[in-house]
């Protein structure tokens, strides 16, 4: 006999969801958190003008690239 998983709580790992995307999941549950990271590399803005800065933050495998507007704040 299956087990009886209606109406009960259940652990899974998002990378595991199928529908909506597992970015989506994440950007909806925390898209509002603040990260804090050590900036690794700036651009030069290139033709559009926008320069980004590239930010090492830990926990995480890869670095990852926010618009220079969008910084918070610099400690």
């Amino acid at each position: 006999m299956p087990v009886r998983v209606r109406d009960r709580w259940v652990h899974f790992e998002i990378g595991d969801v199928c529908y909506p995307e597992p970015a989506h999941l994440l950007r909806e549950l925390h898209g509002k958190d603040l990260l804090q990271g050590k900036v690794v590399d700036v651009s030069d803005g290139g033709s559009a003008g926008e320069a980004f800065v590239v930010v090492e933050v830990e926990g995480l495998a890869q670095p990852v690239v926010v618009p220079v507007g969008r910084v918070k704040g610099v400690l």
